[in-house]
């Protein structure tokens, strides 16, 4: 029998109504779900919808239409009940009480959900030591630095041990050093405790390391949903770089921009690389085509390496230009 998904997102649609002014939909049927123990990320440009989703998950907003289900439970009839089976930890919002330390932070959040601190000390524990504060448990978190103030909200919202883990920009203002340590961490408890994480960033890095999938929105419509694995597959076997020996013949850069998407141009020491990807897999030919039109001579031709960010522009830019599924499978 299959299991029931942590999350369901059904036809979901918000718009922000303004005395006097025309509404601004900010979600616009947006349907998807979430598999228990699946480490999920919801990406999209500014504007794109996915605080309104996370918020309207939360039970923090209410959707115009829909439906969302956390655990089978609908959130709306079941609110408040229903966060104590969902935490987050909300980008541009304060998570803490920063006058209050560290552990008392954990405590206070903690208990919100009705988790014991006695029963539960060797936990919380676990998680200051894992998150490297233990030399900061007893320091008020107002005196603590952005990247000690982040993780201390991260442990909080692990600590109330909900099964459903809400992250937006999880690594803000942390250091390289501090993003990696969190990216571990976040990989080793959702594989350890079986939790089911959703996370919002714009660092791709992050997603790429600790989500299997990707839900992207653009203008409030979700637009890509897919296992990270595939696009990186799908986008790797159509990007290349061509190398060409002297000097760019001229209008060739502009004719290129005109057929395909994000062509980039750059002279070196002994000629031109130009960077390009490919819509279809047959087009190909019409590049080969129109490099030999302009009598451009090929030094070189091998495919580019695609790291998710510029996966995550390609699908973006694709889904503005009115490709309703962002990409071409």
């Amino acid at each position: 029998m299959e299991a029931m998904p942590a999350l369901e997102v059904r036809q979901v649609s918000k718009t922000y109504q303004e005395r006097g002014k025309p509404g601004v939909k900010a979600v616009d049927n947006v349907s998807f779900s979430v598999a228990q123990n699946e480490v999920v990320g919801l990406l999209g440009p500014n504007g794109a919808g996915k605080t309104t989703i996370i918020k309207c998950i939360l039970g923090l907003m209410r959707p115009d239409s829909g439906e969302i289900s956390v655990f089978g439970q609908d959130v709306q009839p079941n609110y408040p009940r229903i966060l104590q089976k969902m935490s987050a930890v909300l980008e541009g919002s304060r998570n803490l009480y920063w006058r209050l330390t560290v552990w008392e932070n954990v405590r206070f959040f903690s208990g919100l959900n009705g988790i014991s601190s006695k029963e539960s000390h060797d936990y919380f524990e676990y998680l200051i030591r894992l998150f490297s504060l233990e030399d900061k448990q007893d320091v008020e978190v107002r005196k603590l630095s952005q990247g000690m103030k982040q993780k201390t909200s991260v442990v909080c919202a692990l600590a109330r041990r909900t099964p459903l883990l809400f992250l937006d920009e999880p690594t803000l203002g942390l250091d390289v050093e501090t993003s990696l340590e969190l990216r571990h961490i976040l990989n080793q408890l959702a594989t350890e405790e079986e939790r089911t994480i959703v996370v919002s960033s714009h660092d791709m890095d992050v997603i790429q390391d600790i989500c299997q999938r990707v839900i992207i929105l653009s203008g409030g419509q979700v637009i890509v949903n897919d296992q990270v694995s595939h696009l990186m597959r799908l986008f790797g076997t159509r990007a290349y770089r061509i190398s060409l020996v002297g000097s760019l013949p001229q209008g060739l850069g502009e004719t290129l921009t005109s057929h395909f998407s994000s062509v980039s141009v750059t002279t070196n020491d002994t000629g031109v690389d130009i960077i390009i990807n490919l819509s279809e897999p047959e087009d190909i030919y019409l590049l080969m085509d129109i490099l030999r039109s302009f009598g451009a001579i090929i030094d070189e031709i091998s495919h580019e390496d695609v790291d998710l960010e510029k996966v995550f522009l390609e699908v973006v830019r694709r889904g503005r230009n009115g490709h309703a599924s962002g990409y071409s499978v």
